[in-house]
């Protein structure tokens, strides 16, 4: 889903995401925090590798990004060569593992929201005990859309930020920090929620 428009957007995409905000910096020191130098860290739904993996690169850990756009994935491979990038649907990877920690930021709401407690279930078992996953979902109770990025078209569906955080917390996961990112709008804005937690 989404992958031909996300292969034609791609060097738009990576212009346009070059950097951390400043809360996505916080997650990520979170997320960090207690893991092993030299660690192995997944991102699932990577694209170009930027921000996510790149910044963590430049930390001395290790990455394995996971990305369903072979054209967001050709420029992590070229910018980031010490990576690992694979090309899979996070409906289907098992993700392998164990990692210190996992991020699957800005992946999950383009995706339907049946398969985000299976995906939530396979991210937790394939970290290390004590390993952090940081995620985003949709900020809101919305059914599912499609909107516009960049001339393209995108779907859009997500569990609320509640059924997330529940979903999560019966797979046996420790939330430590859930907050907005931005919240949602009475326009096409259906706000970002953001989960820091650590499986048990």
């Amino acid at each position: 889903m989404n992958r031909a428009a996300y292969d034609r957007i791609a060097s738009k995409w990576d212009e346009a995401r070059r950097g951390l905000a400043r809360r996505e910096r916080d997650y990520l020191d979170l997320l960090l925090a207690d893991a092993p130098s030299g660690a192995l860290v997944l991102d699932a739904g990577c694209g170009t590798g930027r921000p996510m993996a790149e910044e963590v690169l430049h930390r001395g850990f290790a990455v394995h990004g996971i990305d369903q756009s072979g054209e967001m994935l050709a420029i992590a491979r070229r910018r980031l060569p010490t990576g690992i990038w694979t090309m899979a649907r996070l409906e289907t990877s098992v993700f392998g593992g164990p990692f210190a920690a996992a991020i699957c930021w800005d992946a999950l709401f383009h995706i339907d929201r049946a398969e985000h407690a299976p995906i939530l279930a396979r991210l937790r078992e394939s970290l290390a005990p004590g390993g952090r996953l940081m995620l985003t979902c949709g900020g809101s109770d919305h059914p599912a859309f499609d909107d516009e990025m960049f001339g393209e078209r995108f779907h859009y569906d997500s569990l609320t930020p509640a059924a997330t955080v529940a979903t999560l917390k019966a797979r046996g996961m420790r939330v430590l920090r859930a907050d907005y990112l931005n919240l949602p709008t009475r326009g096409r804005d259906k706000g970002r929620f953001a989960v820091l937690a650590q499986r048990m």
